[in-house]
Parts: structure tokens; C-alpha cells; sequence
């Protein structure tokens, strides 16, 4: 699907989405309680449908509502019905299921599609067989297959890339025969452990980490409690927002719904706009952003990658050029952001470099207007689709994003959303 996006203003009140970081944590958390866990405000991105897949491959007895899910869970013991795991195209649910599917007692196959298929996991691999388990795959990546479960122990993990996998960890470890400890170095993204040590405590879990973040100790044979928990607004959904509508608005929007329980990495937006000469205030249910000239601004991203998208389309409205940090996060992704970033943002006329020394990307702003007629490639990314719609939205011209439906991995409303705030949008299907 190809769509179309005009230079538009916009005006109005928004409901941010569900998280898909919070929904997918609690959805691997009741599939491991001992009980039925209820889930409200579902998210319906792909990674979450693929969540709930993953939670009935594995045992769980899953029943979909209108806007709610109960979940009967497997008491700390899955049990695979037909010996595959489908992480589709998740990340995060790749790292997060599969050492859950590593407490079951027989083999499982875990087969990964897209971008996924070729992503790293020989780390994951030495790790999960340094726990008592046996993880296989050729060339150290997908597909894998689960040949002896997780018993408990020690490992040292290096966070420099991920902390998905320490996430998954956490939350299956507990409930091995063993007692186990994590050493990690170089963690990145302690926001979302601790976003996942919030959600295991709400599930009775018990785990002592120190105050760094590096060391765990964790007692096993524990049992998940059941729960009854709402998902949280998404701070990375909102954060494209949030930049429409400092670049876009009339005069302010509101985004509603982000009164979050849980930590999330991507509320660190609130910053960057401000860094940037935004103007943000809270509201009783979230946040309001007015229409503010761009700064020049530069801030770290190492904790908060998915937030470099929709900066850099923030920054490249700006007078002078603004500095990101942490770009060595990006490649891994579902495409090579940074990469993706300096070849597509050209053809607007924004140089971006990168430098590996220094770990930072400088977004140089266009002075001219750019061309009509730009066609944007997303390469299957979904923060791409949703960074090249503000272009367009802000831009001195229409331009095309091909493959737009991309967004629907974290958040299918959003072109939705952006016409209800007033874009001037048109599809085409490929």
C-alpha cells in the first residue's frame, strides 16, 4: 500500500495506542501464571497478535474479547502443541518468548519471517546453553531449535546491543528448578528492565538487582500470580505525535491516554522536544504540544533508539544542524535505520552523516524547498513509514511512502489517527 501525504495543519485530540512493550511483557507473564489473567485496552500491532500466538503455541488457553483478552496460563510449564514457536517478524518477542519456550520439557522449532530471519543470536545461543538448556541454529541465527530446557545457574551477558534477551531471561528464569544469577556489562536500555521488573513484581515474582542494573539474583521455582491490568498507552506511538504536532499544528494538539503504571523508555520524548524549543504541558490523560520553531538540539538515544526516526524529521526543520546519540543501536532493526535515514532523508535534501567514533548522527537541515514528486522506500520499517509522514505532513510538497502498511507492526491507526487530527492523506494499494 502506497500513501500519499500532503503538507497539512492540524488541530484536534488523538488517543495514543497501547503499548506493545507493556502488552507483550504481560501477555508472556500470564501465559506463566498459575491462574487466568485479564488484559485490557489491547494493542492490535502485529507484534502483539504475534505475542498472543506465541502464548497459545505455548499452552495457554487464550480468549479474545472486544477489547480485552483472558489468558489461562500454564503454571511455569509450557507445553508446545505442535513443537513451533512464531515470533513472525518481533524482536523483542523472539528474545522474550524463547526463553520461556526453553522451561518446556520436549524440543521446539522457533521460525522467525522477515527482517528477523537474519538477525544475531549467537550470544543468545551460548547464554541460554550456559543455563542448563541446549539452543541451536545454523549459522547462529533462525530458524532455532530448543533441544534441552533451561535448568537455572549463572550467565554473563554483554547489553551493549539488546536488553530483549535479558528481559526474557527475567521472566523465565524464575520459574526454573534452579536458583540463577545475570551478570550483565554494558547494558543499554535500562528502561526496559525496568519496565520489566515493574510487570514480574505485579505477577509476585521476586528478583534483587542492584542499582546499576548489572547484577541479578533470581530464586527459581517461583509461581506467577494472575493479574487484572490495563496496557498502558505507548510512548513511542505518542512521540510521532507529539513531533506533529510541534511541526504541524495550528496552534496545539492533545494526545490522551498516557497515563502510564509502567516505565517507558520512550517518555524521554518530553525532553527532546524541549531540548528542540518545544512547548509541552500535561493534561488529566496525557499531553498537550504546541506549534514551536525547531532548535538546534542534540541528545542521547542510546536508551531510546526508536525515538531516532521521528527526531530526525524533527531536526530537519531546524535552523542549524542538531546531534543524536547512539546510533551503533540502529542496525539491528527492522532495517538499518541509520543507513535507511541518510539514503531516503537525501532525497529531501537533509544530509545525514554518521560517525562511528563519536556514535552520533548530525541531521543538516534542507534550506530549500524540496522537490514534488519524492518517493519514500520504508524498507519495511514502521518508524520510517511514520518519520517520513511528519516530512510530508511539514514539507513543501506531497510525497509518496511505499509500503506504508509497515506501520502496522506497533501502530496500524496511525494514518488513521493522523486524518482524524487533519491530514490530507490518499492510498493506493500496491
Amino acid at each position: 500500500m502506497n500513501i500519499t501525504v500532503w503538507p497539512s495543519q492540524l488541530a484536534g485530540t488523538v488517543h495514543a495506542p497501547a503499548s506493545k512493550s507493556v502488552m507483550q511483557r504481560l501477555v508472556a507473564g500470564a501465559l506463566l501464571g498459575q491462574g487466568t489473567s485479564t488484559l485490557h485496552n489491547l494493542s492490535e500491532a502485529d507484534d502483539c497478535t504475534a505475542a498472543l500466538l506465541m502464548a497459545a503455541q505455548l499452552g495457554a488457553e487464550v480468549e479474545l474479547g472486544e477489547n480485552h483478552v483472558a489468558i489461562a496460563g500454564v503454571n511455569g510449564q509450557p507445553k508446545s502443541r505442535e513443537g513451533v514457536l512464531t515470533p513472525m517478524e518481533s524482536g523483542l518477542g523472539s528474545r522474550l518468548f524463547a526463553p520461556i519456550a526453553g522451561l518446556a520439557s520436549h524440543a521446539i522449532e522457533i521460525i522467525a519471517e522477515g527482517s528477523l530471519r537474519g538477525r544475531p543470536m549467537a550470544e543468545i545461543i551460548e547464554a541460554f546453553n550456559s543455563l542448563g538448556g541446549r539452543l541451536e541454529g545454523p549459522n547462529d541465527t533462525f530458524p532455532l531449535v530448543i533441544k534441552q530446557s533451561l535448568k537455572g545457574g549463572h550467565v554473563e551477558l554483554d547489553g551493549a546491543t539488546s536488553s530483549q534477551f535479558l528481559t526474557g531471561l527475567l521472566m523465565a528464569l524464575p520459574c526454573a528448578a534452579e536458583d540463577s544469577t545475570i551478570t550483565v556489562r554494558n547494558l543499554v536500555s535500562k528502561p526496559y528492565v525496568i519496565l520489566t521488573l515493574e510487570i514480574l513484581e505485579d505477577f509476585g515474582i521476586t528478583i534483587e538487582s542492584n542499582e546499576a542494573l548489572s547484577h541479578f539474583n533470581i530464586p527459581g521455582g517461583q509461581q506467577y500470580q494472575p493479574i487484572e491490568s490495563a496496557i498502558d498507552g505507548d510512548w513511542s506511538g505518542a512521540a510521532a505525535l507529539a513531533v506533529a504536532g510541534m511541526l504541524c499544528a495550528e496552534q496545539s494538539l492533545e494526545i490522551d491516554g498516557l497515563n502510564s503504571q509502567y516505565t517507558q523508555a520512550d517518555e524521554a520524548i518530553r525532553g527532546a522536544l524541549l531540548f528542540a524549543g518545544g512547548a509541552l504541558s500535561g493534561t488529566e490523560t496525557g499531553i498537550q504540544v504546541a506549534k514551536r520553531p525547531v532548535r538546534a538540539f542534540s541528545v542521547d538515544l542510546t536508551d531510546t533508539p526508536d525515538l531516532f526516526p521521528v527526531l530526525c524529521a524533527l531536526a530537519s526543520f531546524g535552523k542549524k544542524p542538531s546531534r543524536l546519540k547512539g546510533v551503533h543501536r540502529l542496525v539491528h532493526k527492522e532495517s538499518n535505520r541509520s543507513a535507511v535515514l541518510e539514503s531516503e532523508w537525501a532525497k529531501f535534501g537533509v544530509a545525514i552523516e554518521c560517525d562511528e567514533s563519536t556514535d552520533t548522527m548530525t541531521v543538516h537541515p534542507n534550506k530549500q524547498p524540496y522537490q514534488a514528486n519524492i518517493v519514500i522506500q520504508t524498507h519495511g520499517d514502521h518508524r520510517i513509514a511514520m518519520a517520513a509522514a511528519l516530512m510530508g505532513l511539514r514539507g513543501s510538497a506531497p510525497i509518496t511512502i511505499q509500503d506504508a502498511e509497515c506501520v502496522a507492526k506497533s501502530y496500524p491507526e496511525f494514518f488513521d489517527d493522523l486524518e482524524v487530527l487533519g491530514a490530507k492523506l490518499s492510498m493506493k494499494r500496491n
